[in-house]
């Protein structure tokens, strides 16, 4: 597709998708033509072709002239720049977004979810290529994923970044002044990105979605203020708050420490979503009440973490109780099950919550978890233990905890080499790549017979085995009747 064609198309694309309209054709080939710094355009018949391939036209030609370097990360500078011009400004996305809200909230989210894919924030080409699936335990349906959605970094851009100043600007990749923002080799561009102003519990909020959407319509609910992840009564009050905005979502929080928390701890951020995960399928197999507060629904949930869920009406009392489990998990210490709030003066005990509606009224999953560590796990012991780490040594953040993995990019080569090699016999104990997974695969040479028509069903499923057992070592009370009892003395003790 020569240049001409792919602008033409390209801005086509844009009207079609009601990015742009009809009168803006002109001003928008030409602002495109300035970026590829050419001073004139031959008109031509626009094509019907995937968003992906005129991008690539567009960028060929830029490398070709010098415009851009021919790497991941500077192509992806470079068609955010062209794709900002056919974004809409924020004011617009706003004004249409409240006006669609006054028919549903539904409309409204489903409007910007479209928007965020059509002009490219959401790259849906490269999620496509994602590798999913489910493995159905005695928890429910879990889900799989490994995510090659997020490009790595290649040697020219990392050169490139180690010969940058620091920059503080924006301070985090959640910050407002993204919105925008060129982007840089070692920050992503951003002239595409649009976010929604709400306001939670009275305080100003932003709602914007995952570029590396890891399920529907994966949202990021951010302080507009570059302000520390603090999860407390008022974080709570704020998460209930948001389903009183967009009752067809979920959201909920990472744990505000180390180890059991999120990777940005330095800016106030939820996530949230129109997904319904195994973990909020899951039924209260252990019902508990608490005194003063029968009006609520409450119970241990049958999950391999340690969850408590909270349901009620009334969204204030929901909170107070909340509020009240929190600040008592806090302090909790039990020896004897291994949860000690502190140790030396570090804090150990927190919490994941998550939100939702249901059948009218609120509802809230508590997540109890703890960051201790050992000199056994060094990493920390409510955490993948070593023997699992060849598949995940990360954290379990909050959408693992609802059941959702999030596997290593590194995983499907890796998956695909190994069942090579044991198909053929190779040497996997002495291999540099795959010795990490020698013992799993002769647990699972012992447990299947394997061959070429189901080694990869088996190594699928034996991966979802591996991840509900990580679940399960990150609960702070064991899935036996001693950790259920342990469970339920700290309930006693809450009130």
């Amino acid at each position: 597709m020569n240049i001409y064609t792919a602008i033409k198309s390209l801005v086509a694309y844009a009207i079609k998708n009601d990015m742009i309209e009809k009168a803006d054709e002109i001003w928008a080939i030409n602002s495109i033509c300035q970026v590829l710094e050419m001073d004139s355009f031959e008109d031509c018949e626009a094509e019907n072709a995937e968003l992906e391939e005129l991008l690539d036209s567009i960028l060929n030609y830029a490398v070709e002239n010098g415009l851009c370097e021919d790497s991941v990360v500077f192509r992806d500078l470079f068609d955010t720049k062209i794709m900002g011009i056919l974004t809409p400004r924020p004011s617009e996305v706003i004004k249409k977004f409240n006006a669609l809200y006054e028919k549903s909230p539904k409309a409204a989210t489903e409007y910007y979810y479209k928007l965020s894919c059509d002009s490219d924030y959401i790259r849906r080409y490269r999620i496509k290529n994602d590798v999913k699936w489910i493995t159905k335990t005695e928890y429910g349906d879990i889900d799989i994923t490994i995510n090659l959605s997020k490009p790595e970094k290649d040697p020219k851009a990392i050169a490139a970044a180690l010969k940058m100043k620091q920059s503080s600007y924006p301070k985090c990749l959640l910050c407002v002044e993204n919105e925008g923002y060129a982007g840089r080799v070692n920050h992503p561009a951003r002239q595409n990105h649009r976010i929604i102003p709400i306001k939670l519990d009275g305080v100003d909020f932003c709602l914007q979605y995952s570029p590396y959407v890891y399920y529907n319509e994966h949202c990021i609910v951010f302080n507009a203020e570059h302000t520390p992840m603090k999860i407390d009564k008022a974080a709570i009050v704020k998460l209930l708050s948001f389903l009183e905005i967009f009752p067809h979502y979920f959201v909920g929080s990472n744990a505000g420490l180390p180890i059991v928390g999120g990777s940005i701890l330095t800016h106030e951020h939820f996530q949230g979503g129109n997904y319904e995960f195994a973990m909020a399928k899951a039924p209260i197999e252990t019902p508990f009440t608490f005194k003063g507060y029968e009006d609520v629904e409450g119970g241990i949930v049958k999950w391999p973490m340690s969850v408590l869920r909270l349901r009620c009406e009334s969204k204030d009392r929901l909170a107070d109780l909340a509020g009240i489990v929190f600040n008592a998990w806090e302090g909790y210490t039990d020896e004897e099950a291994f949860v000690l709030a502190e140790t030396d003066g570090e804090p150990h005990n927190a919490i994941t919550p998550i939100t939702r509606m249901r059948d009218g009224k609120f509802e809230i999953d508590l997540v109890l978890r703890n960051n201790i560590t050992t000199e056994d796990y060094p990493a920390g012991y409510y955490h993948p233990h070593p023997e699992h780490h060849h598949i995940k040594k990360e954290n379990i953040g909050l959408i693992e905890v609802m059941g959702l993995a999030v596997l290593p990019s590194r995983l499907k080569a890796e998956m695909s080499d190994l069942a090579k090699a044991m198909l053929n016999g190779d040497d996997i104990k002495n291999d540099e790549i795959l010795s990490k997974h020698y013992d799993w695969a002769e647990m699972i040479k012992s447990k299947y017979d394997i061959n070429e028509n189901n080694i990869d069903d088996i190594i699928k499923e034996e991966i979802g085995i591996v991840f509900t057992e990580i679940l399960e070592q990150c609960g702070v009370f064991e899935r036996s009747e001693k950790g259920k009892a342990q469970f339920v003395k700290f309930l006693e003790s809450v009130i």
